[in-house]
């Protein structure tokens, strides 16, 4: 078994805990949309519905924040080195996840309150899109020898400790508080928690060792990188990027789809659609990101040995097949506790299928040159549109239409369409080195 080399220990934690970080703060909003949805977008007498619709559009424009900063920080990255674009990156997704916490409700702030809620959501969007290009660059980069899949499935790994974490904190809250208290004050804890969580992340950071702009001699991932793209990898110049990109995005939507609906926008669904108790739902979501959390790593290491396309293909498939199922499974009052908690768990374990294959795969499309804003792109885009406006489709489409299966249908429809892209990947990509 190879041993890892300090450089890649301190890539391994250094490119972890921000994501950590960044999807603790998504799983504690995800948690208490409903939450936030009464104290900024609710005046007395609103329509609480309407209110959710327009909590989940503010969780969505943060998504649409995230390609640009997948952009800015990613030149920053592929220009200035890893280290630089990465301790800005936690820096101000700290900053503004803090404010957040602070934040006057509507009854103090009035019209103002949502509108100052939507902007700390942008700025968080945008440094939460140049977290992921820097941060899988640096592992993927730093990976020993046939292990990219496994290092790259930290990234993921940590955003599934970030969600658990955020999921545990807000049932913690729910259950030891009384439900006036939790809406009053208790919601603000989760997010003052992100600036001591940020100290650290960004203490990590600075301890390591500024790269050499990526791209010239000397810098991890550039030696032996001399073939040019073929089969959906970034070839020489912009038009070859972009079309990387769309195909990163295609094989990456299902992941974005299905993660973001049975992993966040799962509690919600259950209380507006199902009617069960703001405890009940956060333990749902906690079990599903549970089963998630367990099946990246060994999927990450499963893809080193028999290639990123088969397990993707195969967590796809699995989604596609059975998440109309899950979801009537959940509805049947005639379902065991343990049943349920076991299907939850399982449609968590597919998603992992994805996610810990993904990083790995965006990082082998694109040359060291232009890996951070390229992969990040991908990555960025594909969660804006599939991901970002989960929450607000889902509950449009269901309120509209009645129909409860509506969150397995989009999440299968963006899987069944993700296949063609995934099958355009070589079997044998994930031993080639990086270029």
């Amino acid at each position: 078994m190879p041993v890892r080399p300090p450089s890649a220990r301190r890539a391994l934690v250094a490119g972890s805990v921000g994501n950590f970080a960044e999807w603790y703060e998504f799983g504690v909003y995800g948690s208490f949309a409903t939450v936030i949805a009464a104290r900024f977008f609710t005046p007395d007498g609103g329509d609480r519905a309407q209110a959710l619709i327009a909590a989940y559009a503010a969780f969505a424009i943060a998504f649409f924040f995230r390609p640009l900063g997948a952009l800015v920080f990613g030149r920053v990255a592929d220009r200035a080195g890893r280290r630089t674009a990465l301790v800005l990156a936690v820096s101000l997704m700290t900053g503004a996840t803090t404010l957040i916490g602070v934040l006057p409700a509507y009854s103090t702030a009035g019209a103002a309150a949502p509108w100052l809620l939507t902007l700390l959501r942008g700025v968080q969007g945008f440094s939460a899109g140049g977290e992921f290009g820097g941060a899988v660059s640096l592992l993927t980069e730093n990976a020993p020898p046939g292990r990219r899949g496994r290092h790259g499935a930290w990234q993921s790994f940590t955003v599934a400790l970030g969600l658990l974490t955020g999921a545990g904190v807000a049932a913690g809250l729910a259950t030891l508080l009384s439900e006036s208290a939790l809406y009053a004050w208790g919601w603000r804890l989760p997010f003052l928690f992100a600036l001591p969580l940020g100290c650290v992340a960004l203490s990590l950071r600075l301890r390591l060792p500024q790269t050499a702009t990526p791209g010239t001699p000397g810098t991890p991932g550039t030696a032996g990188r001399a073939h040019d793209g073929a089969a959906g990898e970034a070839g020489p110049g912009a038009a070859g990027t972009a079309r990387a990109v769309v195909l990163g995005i295609g094989r990456i939507m299902g992941w974005s789809a299905a993660g973001y609906t049975f992993l966040v926008v799962l509690p919600s669904y259950l209380q507006a659609t199902l009617g069960t108790t703001f405890q009940q739902a956060l333990a749902a979501a906690f079990i599903a990101n549970l089963g998630f959390a367990a099946a990246i790593l060994p999927a990450g290491a499963l893809s080193d040995r028999v290639g990123r396309r088969t397990v993707m293909l195969a967590g796809s498939v699995l989604v596609v097949l059975t998440a109309v199922p899950v979801l009537h499974l959940l509805r049947d009052p005639g379902t065991s506790v343990a049943a349920k908690a076991a299907t939850l768990a399982a449609a968590g374990a597919m998603i992992g299928l994805l996610a810990g294959p993904g990083p790995a795969l965006l990082a082998e499309m694109f040359p060291t040159r232009v890996r951070s804003t390229g992969l990040g792109l991908a990555y960025a885009l594909s969660n804006a549109v599939f991901s970002g406006c989960a929450g607000l489709i889902v509950t449009t489409l269901v309120r509209h239409t009645g129909n409860p299966d509506v969150p397995a249908l989009y999440a299968a429809a963006a899987c069944a369409l993700s296949l063609p892209a995934l099958l355009t990947l070589r079997p044998d990509d994930h031993r080639r080195p990086l270029r």
